[in-house]
């Protein structure tokens, strides 16, 4: 402890040593305050600890939402520039949190502006301020020192850079993954030796004309070589260094010459010696300084707490139970043994591979190991890790616990012996192993899952990637919903986003997500009328049938024997003998309803639930489903039964969609 101790302090003395005054920029806004542990403080505090995630989830790094109910409702924004990598992001999105929560206690609306590896920004409120900008006054900080000559230049230098930006970010509008989100770093050369660096941005959800506005109102500074001045919407920095590394690409006006030599004097001897003390003392000073810090560094990782604490994300609430906080940490060495050397392979998923094994108390676990190259990011892994440890369902898999190590990204589950529903489903052979009692009782136990997620857990969290291969079975054949890498967390009253970052799996993904990047718990609904139509025919949802007029996948199959009066042609010959068949007509009926094109139109999981559980409930008629339209041939009868409906191919709809298959497990 007392290592680890010294080393954060250390760590925490160089890190403050290489910073700017101006790195960190709170502002209260005194708009009144909150009591401790009232309902808004602990609203505020979790979209804060979700907030790193949320943001990073998005292309453009700019994520709005809230949290609660009135009036202890919580709004918050967080942004990060383009350059910044995701875990970057995080860290600063995190840090910016923090330090408002201390600088800022019981104030019910603040924002920070912080700029030390990478630019973010976060602001809370009780009320709702986006695309709305103030332009009070300036939150400005300086460096206390005067550029020391070339102070007109100087002004002068900097003024042209900062007309020459505000023109550029004020018109860099937020419309893709590629656009700059109102914001600009610059370098002008001051003279030969010296280049002055500049860096501004507006948040996005404002106007090009609101943006200029606010970034003309932050004029001031005279001869000050360094300083920041920000506003609710816009932050303008400067300096006479390069200090991010955002500058790291832009071309530097001129290259730093190295000082001429000049001859010793007589009355500078003395000095000179000096200056040969001191440059032979630094560097062996520094270098011993380096090699103490290393062998802290290699001592700390030693500890397997490490594993958990070296991350960012300790404030979430997996920390607030420190017993379960220790209870889902394993070392590395601890896993080796366990999986004998991960030599017991159960499987192989999109992101790495997947081991059986054995803990001390005898508790048979799947240990998930993800390989070095893999697409998962160390964001979606912690994103991983945080939703599941927080779930707790007989119908969600259970997370026994996670490491990361180094390169080594882990997360150990409970082991299901049954594989996933794909497994049996898709199987000419094994699929006879899973009649109709089996599969309705499987349709059930993905509802009560997905209904605890959507509506019974604190948080309200969609999965974004239900399908066959993510659920799994156990040796009762008890279903449990599986893989989290994709879902998304909000608060109780939040139900839905867009993005322009389309994740999942093709065919499960709802017209709505997959045209315009609009997902909520409605997705989640649309992906599990598929699943439960998978489940009654056996087959999986992007096989081909063609009839006289239509060329169709499951669901417009479902839909035009549904229309003709004969669903039951699409229940599995493997149990269409020995089946109920009103259970299994209501059944399609409900998947239908999950299909269908407006979100609005499908219900939700409580509705869903009640309609498996209660059969005297009578079910509305269903729409079309999503990404179809009548056939040009019967488009005269399109209100009639016996309208057929098509899939209407275009790469506005499924074919040039860019979709991620998540298979890992």
């Amino acid at each position: 402890m007392k290592q680890r101790s010294f080393f954060l302090i250390l760590c925490f003395g160089l890190v403050s040593f290489g910073v700017a005054s101006v790195s960190a920029q709170q502002q209260c806004m005194n708009r009144g305050g909150y009591n401790p542990g009232s309902a808004y403080d602990e609203n505020l505090q979790l979209i804060l600890s979700f907030l790193p995630f949320n943001v990073t989830a998005e292309d453009g790094f700019f994520y709005n939402g809230s949290i609660g109910q009135e009036p202890n409702r919580v709004y918050a924004v967080g942004m990060c520039i383009p350059e910044s990598t995701s875990d970057e992001c995080s860290v600063c999105i995190m840090t910016a949190s923090d330090r408002l929560k201390k600088s800022c206690p019981s104030e019910l609306e603040a924002y920070s502006w912080t700029s030390e590896a990478t630019l973010c920004f976060v602001r809370y409120s009780r009320n709702s301020f986006l695309g709305f900008v103030e332009l009070g006054q300036n939150n400005l900080l300086l460096n206390v020192s005067d550029i020391d000559s070339n102070v007109t230049e100087f002004k002068e230098k900097r003024e042209a850079l900062a007309v020459r930006m505000i023109a550029a970010a004020s018109t860099a509008k937020s419309t893709s993954s590629s656009s700059n989100n109102h914001y600009k770093a610059d370098v002008a050369a001051l003279t030969p030796v010296q280049n002055v660096y500049a860096m501004m941005q507006c948040t996005p959800d404002v106007s090009s004309s609101d943006c200029e506005s606010c970034l003309r109102s932050l004029s001031c500074c005279g001869q000050k070589q360094e300083g920041v001045i920000m506003m609710p919407n816009c932050f303008f920095r400067w300096g006479l260094y390069a200090f991010s590394k955002a500058f790291d690409n832009i071309a530097v006006a001129f290259p730093t010459p190295s000082p001429p030599l000049q001859p010793p004097s007589v009355n500078g001897s003395r000095k000179n010696s000096t200056r040969a003390i001191v440059a032979i003392f630094v560097p062996i000073v520094v270098v011993v300084f380096i090699i103490i810090i290393i062998i802290l560094i290699l001592l700390v990782r030693r500890s397997s707490i490490f594993c958990w604490r070296r991350t960012p994300y300790q404030e979430l609430d997996l920390q607030s139970d420190s017993t379960t906080a220790r209870s889902l940490q394993f070392d590395f060495k601890e896993i080796e043994v366990a999986t004998n050397k991960f030599s017991n392979k159960l499987g192989q998923g999109g992101f790495g591979e997947v081991f059986k094994g054995t803990l001390p108390n005898g508790t048979e676990v799947a240990v998930k190991r993800l390989s070095k190259t893999s697409a998962q990011s160390a964001q979606e892994f912690k994103n991983e890790v945080v939703v599941v440890a927080k779930l707790q369902h007989r119908n969600l898999h259970r997370l026994h616990g996670f490491c990361l190590e180094g390169e080594e990204k882990m997360l150990v589950y409970e082991f299901v012996p049954n594989k996933s529903l794909d497994y049996f489903l898709f199987d000419p052979t094994k699929k006879e192993q899973l009649d109709w009692t089996k599969r309705y009782n499987i349709i059930g136990g993905i509802t009560r899952g997905i209904l605890y997620l959507h509506h019974d857990s604190r948080l309200t969290i969609i999965h974004r990637d239900l399908k066959a291969r993510n659920i799994l079975l156990d040796a009762d054949m008890n279903p449990k919903i599986a893989d989290f890498g994709m879902a998304r967390i909000f608060g109780m009253d939040q139900s839905g986003a867009n993005t322009n970052r389309i994740v999942g799996t093709r065919g499960y993904m709802p017209p709505e997500y997959v045209m315009h990047g609009l997902f909520s718990m409605k997705s989640d609904v649309y992906s599990f009328g598929v699943l439960v139509l998978e489940i009654i025919c056996g087959r999986q949802n992007i096989f081909v049938h063609h009839s006289d007029t239509t060329v169709e996948n499951l669901v417009t199959y479902a839909w035009r024997l549904w229309r003709d009066g004969t669903p039951l042609e699409l229940v599995d010959p493997t149990i269409s003998e020995n089946c109920q068949t009103e259970e299994v007509t209501r059944c399609i009926h409900i998947a239908l309803l999950c299909v269908q094109h407006d979100p609005t139109d499908r219900p939700d999981m409580s509705t869903i639930n009640m309609m498996l559980t209660r059969n005297s409930l009578n079910l509305p008629g269903p729409q079309p489903p999503g990404f179809f339209v009548p056939n040009r041939c019967n488009q005269e009868r399109e209100g009639s039964e016996s309208s057929q409906y098509t899939i209407r191919y275009s790469s506005q709809t499924i074919n040039d969609v860019t979709s991620i298959d998540l298979d890992s497990r």
